[in-house]
């Protein structure tokens, strides 16, 4: 499972991880997010151990969108060392998720 992150814990939980983390910007009123969700859950199962993933809700916690410049939800922002490495815009395809968290693995 996903975990929660907020602006607050944001740096601790994602920017301080020693693995790869994928953060899922959602909001509870957002169809595409909807879609998004429980493919960030499968990832989060089976990349366990090897990548975190996050999910955080901008309505509560507009601070992070604002710093990253997300304008649009879903956002999906890739982290590797503190660093965002990438970011995938909208609803896509599972695999379209894991092979950018895969190139994060080496």
């Amino acid at each position: 499972m996903a975990i929660e992150v907020t602006d607050s814990n944001f740096e601790e939980q994602v920017l301080q991880s020693d693995k790869p983390v994928i953060v899922d910007l959602w909001a509870e009123w957002c169809g595409p997010c909807k879609m998004i969700g429980p493919i960030i859950d499968e990832i989060s199962k089976e990349y366990e151990g090897k990548a975190v993933c996050a999910k955080l809700d901008v309505d509560s916690n507009p601070q992070t969108p604002a710093t990253y410049k997300v304008r649009n939800i879903p956002t999906i922002l890739f982290f590797k060392d503190g660093e965002l490495k990438d970011k995938q815009v909208g609803a896509v395809p599972k695999n379209t998720l894991t092979s950018k968290l895969e190139g994060l693995l080496d």
